[in-house]
This record gives structure tokens, sequence and C-alpha cells, in this order.
């Protein structure tokens, strides 16, 4: 028989490792949409030496809007098929309704990261772009991006997982 506070302790472990496998797996979305997002900007602000001119040279806010909109659908996508698959518990277009918003935010924050750089410091060479939009504008986003999914996007309470051990010892103590 289990002790109260070692089920305690094995819900602890349990949601522990569910948070570090949705960790990773954010991470892993993330990164993906985070290529997609400084591959589109550039391309879309600094062109394709030797092969495409940049269309969008003169607005490089508009370009990271356009850019991080790309990169939400697939970030979406990505979170509500795999990340947080055990916790969708909203309908779809409430769910996704949320995560725009909440991605409106981040991107909001890695727009004013890249209007401080470009507008205040007078930093508008290509690695400056990167290291404010891309780079210190995302950690801060992407830091407010978890939280917001998991507490008010993908919000759904994981079914618990028996472990095989607590269910042998209930067989056990009933005697078949």
């Amino acid at each position: 028989m289990t002790s109260p506070r070692s089920s305690v302790a094995a819900r602890a472990v349990r949601s522990y490792r569910v948070l570090v496998q949705e960790v990773a797996k954010f991470g892993t979305v993330g990164a993906l949409a985070f290529v997609l997002d400084t591959v589109l900007y550039n391309v879309l602000v600094f062109g394709i030496p030797g092969l495409l001119g940049a269309p969008m040279d003169d607005s490089p806010l508009w370009g990271k809007v356009i850019a991080t909109s790309v990169a939400t659908v697939f970030s979406w996508l990505g979170n509500r098929l795999w990340t947080f698959r055990r916790r969708r518990s909203q309908p779809v277009a409430h769910e996704f309704a949320l995560f725009v918003a909440f991605n409106a935010v981040g991107l909001g924050i890695a727009l004013a990261c890249l209007g401080f750089s470009r507008y205040v410091l007078g930093l508008d060479s290509q690695l400056a772009d990167n290291i404010s939009g891309n780079g210190i504008g995302l950690v801060l986003g992407t830091v407010f991006r978890f939280w917001a999914y998991r507490t008010f996007v993908f919000r759904g309470e994981i079914p618990p997982v028996p472990d095989p051990r607590e269910a042998g010892q209930g067989v056990a103590a009933s005697g078949r």
C-alpha cells in the first residue's frame, strides 16, 4: 500500500516529467518557427544576394509582422498537434484566437526590441536587426508565450497516466 506522502511524490515526479516534455517539445517547435521567422524576415528585408532583391527593405517592421505571422501559424499547428496535444480543451477557433492574441503580445515584444534598436539607437544593420528582433525580442517573447500557452490556451488537465506499479499493488491487495 502506498502512503499519502509517496502518492504526492509520485504525482510531483509525473508532473515534473510532463513539464520537461512540454518544454522540450515547445523548444523544438519554437526552434523551427524561429528558423522560419528569421529566414523569411531576412529574405523580405535584405533579399537573397544575387537571386532576389529585398521587397521590404524600407519596411522592416512590416517585414517582421509578415514573417512572424507565418511562423505563428506554423507554431500553433506544432504546439496544438504535438506539444500540448493532451491539454486541448477548448474549441479550435477559440484556441486559435487566444494563440494569435498571445503571439501578438510576443510580436509586440520583438517589435519593441527591433524598433528600439533601429529608431532609438540608430542601429540598422542586418546583424543589429537579428540581435534585437530575433535574439533579445525572441527570448523575452518566448518566455511569455510558454507561460501564456500553458496557462490560457492549452489549459486542459492532462489525463492521469496510471503507474503500473500502483495498478499491480491494487490487484495484489484485492487478492485477484
